[in-house]
C-alpha cells in the first residue's frame, strides 16, 4: 500500500516512521519546500522529533497533488485549523478507492465542524465510509521510541476502521476499532481543553484533589456535548475519552497542560505561545468548543472558564473560585437530548 502522511510535525513524522518500518511505501508531506528538502537530506526531523532516523522506505515531498494521486491511504496530520486549507489543495482530484485517516484533534473555529466533517465538505467525492479517525492516548515522543501505546481507529464503516487497524497495528502500537466517529472526535478534541484547565490548576498551586475533580467533571462535559451531537456516551469511557484525557492532563509531554500551567503562573497566552515550538491544539479548540456549546445549548462550565482565562484575561484564581461556587447540582445528568 502507498501511504501519504500530510504534516511533518512530531505526530505526522512519528506515524510515517512507524508505517515505513512496517514495510509500506510512505511519503511524508511538508508544507514548506525548504523544510521538506532539509528532512530528506538529514533523514530525521531535528525540529520536532530529534533522534529518530527515517527508514529507507520513507520519502519526503512537498508536491501535494502528485502525492495524493499516488497514495491509496492519506493520513492527515496537519494542525486542525489548517486542515481545510490543506485538503483544498487537492479537492479537484479523485478520492475513489482511497481511505483518509485523520489524526489531528480539534474542532474548526467558525464552523464548529469536526475534522471528518471538514474532510467530507471539502472533498466532494469522498464518502463517509472512506473516512476514519485515529485517536487515543499517544504522545509522539513515546510512540517514536517504541513505547507501548493503545489507540482506537473509528469510522462509520467498520470495514474501513478494520483496514486502518490492520495498517497501523504493531506489537507496541495496539489499535482497537469502533464506529462512533462523532464520539471519538468530540472526546479527542475537548480533552485538550480540560488538560489546559488541569495545567492551570497546577500552575496556581492547587493539589491532586482539584485536578481529579477537573478530569472527572471534564468527562461529564465531553459526554454532554458528544451526546448532543449524536455520539455514544460509552465512547467517553474508552481510549479516545478517559484514556486520552488522563494522559493529556497528567503527562510531562502534554503541550496543552504546559499552556495551562504557564497561564496559572500568571503568564499571558501570547507570551506562552511565543515560547513554544509546536501547536497546543487546546487553545484553538477552546474557542471553537465554547462557540459550539453555546450554539447547541450544552452547559460546559470548565470550557467556559478556560475560555475566559485564555481570551478574556480573567484571573485564574477568580475563574476557579467561580467554578467551585456554582449552584450545587446532582452528579449525574438526566438524559435530555
Amino acid at each position: 500500500m502507498n501511504i501519504a502522511v500530510l504534516g511533518a510535525g512530531s505526530w505526522g513524522t512519528t506515524l510515517a516512521v512507524l508505517l515505513a518500518k512496517k514495510g509500506y511505501q510512505v511519503r511524508l508531506w511538508a508544507h514548506r519546500p525548504e523544510f521538506a528538502f532539509m528532512l530528506d537530506a538529514e533523514r530525521q526531523n531535528l525540529r520536532y522529533l530529534k533522534g529518530i532516523t527515517f527508514p529507507d522506505t520513507l520519502q519526503v515531498t512537498h508536491h501535494l497533488p502528485l502525492l495524493i494521486t499516488w497514495a491509496e491511504m492519506i493520513v492527515t496530520a496537519v494542525p486542525s485549523q489548517a486542515l481545510r486549507e490543506t485538503v483544498q489543495g487537492f479537492n479537484n482530484l479523485s478520492m475513489h478507492g482511497k481511505i483518509v485517516v485523520n489524526v489531528a484533534k480539534g474542532i474548526e473555529i467558525g464552523t464548529g465542524k469536526r475534522m471528518s466533517e471538514v474532510l467530507l465538505e471539502v472533498l466532494p467525492d469522498l464518502l463517509p465510509s472512506q473516512v476514519a479517525a485515529l485517536y487515543g492516548p499517544s504522545h509522539a515522543e513515546e510512540v517514536s521510541q517504541d513505547q507501548p501505546t493503545t489507540v482506537v481507529a473509528s469510522s462509520p464503516s467498520l470495514s474501513t476502521a478494520q483496514k486502518v487497524q490492520e495498517v497501523f497495528h504493531t506489537k507496541r502500537f495496539r489499535v482497537y476499532v469502533n464506529t462512533d466517529i462523532i464520539g471519538v472526535e468530540i472526546a479527542g478534541s475537548v480533552k485538550n481543553i480540560i488538560a489546559i484547565a488541569a495545567g492551570i490548576s497546577d500552575g496556581v498551586g492547587f493539589g491532586d484533589n482539584a485536578k481529579a475533580a477537573l478530569i472527572t467533571r471534564g468527562m461529564a462535559e465531553i459526554s454532554r456535548l458528544g451526546r448532543k451531537l449524536g455520539g455514544d456516551t460509552v465512547t467517553i469511557s474508552g481510549l479516545a475519552g478517559i484514556g486520552d484525557l488522563v494522559v493529556t492532563c497528567l503527562s510531562r509531554h502534554s503541550r496543552n497542560r504546559f499552556v495551562g500551567e504557564e497561564i496559572g503562573r500568571g503568564h499571558s497566552l501570547d507570551n506562552v505561545i511565543s515560547t513554544m515550538n509546536m501547536i497546543a491544539e487546546g487553545v484553538h479548540s477552546t474557542k471553537a468548543v465554547y462557540e459550539l456549546s453555546r450554539s447547541v445549548g450544552v452547559d460546559m462550565p470548565i470550557t467556559n472558564a478556560v475560555y475566559q482565562m485564555l481570551f478574556e484575561a480573567k484571573p485564574a484564581q477568580q475563574a476557579i473560585l467561580e467554578l467551585m461556587t456554582r449552584e450545587p447540582k446532582p452528579e449525574r445528568d438526566e438524559p435530555r437530548y
